[in-house]
């Protein structure tokens, strides 16, 4: 028996019933199996090692002005696959199914942050992360070929955020273990930036979540997989549910729509703005790789692969050499 049939034997022996299953996975493409890891755990590391996951370390999360100690779009993929399959594997659930959509989750995320994906979306009529993550490692990833995951892989993604539910319980657990992660981490993100402190949570947060990073973590998986477990869905109880609504609605307000990170935040969407709006009057001046899809769709289709793909840093630099003067540059 190879290493992936037992694997795959010991998913049925082990997992609960209502764990998707890897043996029954479907790929777009049929191809041959590795004969040592199941397909979800093929579609996890394919995703690791994509070029759109290794830019993830150089987006920003919510901070712009960072340092060493602040969360990117690399760490809290990181952080969401670690409490999601605390989750999945307390639960019963299929951990390499659930590790895969969470770090393939948010690397269609544009440099900026949310910022830069309502500026997007402004400036296209319609832009939205999960779609983007979904299209890059389907569509852009491997020159082109895509990285040809299953289609649990691709549903988690596809829904991690919006309205409609992932049809694996796995892909719902990604859904809430990103939440859990972004509320916790940037809020203790916003304590080290000095903005705001754990007296600031509404009281409801305080009581039934905590004040303490870790603690609050806690709260909210503990809760989960209690509720879960009984309910046959991934669900919490409702006053976890309750204060997580106020938990979230705080830290819209306070941080990420916060009059205090305005300026970071409109400078981020002016860059993209002036970037976007330069490809599309000059996509001669997009790189190569980009300039041969415009065979395969659109202009603008291209501009945004192009300009959304960009680390934050490389977004700068490259607006720094489009429109600044090389002033200081000496030339021999």
């Amino acid at each position: 028996m190879l290493v992936r049939e037992r694997i795959e034997e010991q998913e049925y022996l082990l997992l609960s019933p209502l764990a998707a299953k890897s043996r029954e996975a479907v790929r777009d493409r049929q191809q041959d199996e590795c004969i040592f890891r199941s397909k979800f755990q093929r579609d996890r590391d394919r995703i690791i090692h994509s070029k759109a996951f290794r830019r993830l370390k150089h987006k920003t999360q919510v901070f712009i002005i960072s340092g060493d100690h602040y969360r990117t779009r690399m760490t809290h993929s990181l952080e969401v696959s670690q409490i999601g399959r605390t989750i999945a594997r307390s639960l019963r659930l299929n951990e390499d199914l659930t590790e895969a959509i969470a770090m393939g989750h948010d690397v269609g995320h544009t440099p900026f942050g949310h910022s830069g994906e309502a500026a997007l979306n402004r400036l296209t009529g319609h832009f939205a992360h999960n779609e983007q993550s979904l299209r890059v490692l389907q569509e852009l990833e491997k020159g082109g070929r895509g990285l040809n995951l299953t289609r649990e892989v691709q549903d988690g993604i596809l829904h991690h955020s919006g309205s409609v539910r992932p049809f694996t319980l796995e892909g719902r657990i990604v859904h809430w273990a990103d939440r859990i992660a972004y509320l916790c981490h940037d809020f203790d993100d916003s304590m080290r930036a000095n903005i705001l402190t754990a007296d600031d949570l509404p009281e409801v947060v305080q009581q039934r979540i905590g004040t303490v990073t870790s603690h609050m973590i806690t709260a909210m998986v503990s809760d989960v997989i209690c509720n879960s477990e009984k309910a046959g869905d991934i669900v919490f109880s409702e006053p976890m549910g309750e204060a997580m609504a106020v938990f979230r609605e705080f830290m819209f307000k306070n941080i990420y729509h916060s009059e205090l990170l305005e300026q970071e935040r409109s400078q981020g969407i002016f860059v993209l703005e002036q970037l976007y709006d330069f490809f599309m009057k000059n996509s001669d001046r997009l790189p190569e790789e980009f300039r041969q899809r415009r065979q395969e769709c659109s202009l603008q289709q291209t501009v945004v692969d192009y300009v959304a793909g960009l680390t934050d840093s490389y977004a700068v630099q490259l607006f720094n050499d489009i429109f600044m003067p090389p002033v200081g540059v000496m030339v021999r």
